[in-house]
């Protein structure tokens, strides 16, 4: 049970991470389009 928990704890950090990754690359994305467009992001 100990080793459960702990591997729980230990990948909760890298799945946030990875879906931060996955939303601050589709901005920048968007943000970079917009910038080339000449409009605003908002």
């Amino acid at each position: 049970m100990t080793a459960l928990l702990t591997l729980y704890v230990l990948i909760w950090p890298v799945i946030v991470l990875g879906v931060l990754a996955v939303i601050v690359r589709a901005f920048v994305k968007e943000w970079r389009q917009a910038k080339r467009e000449g409009r605003s992001i908002i």
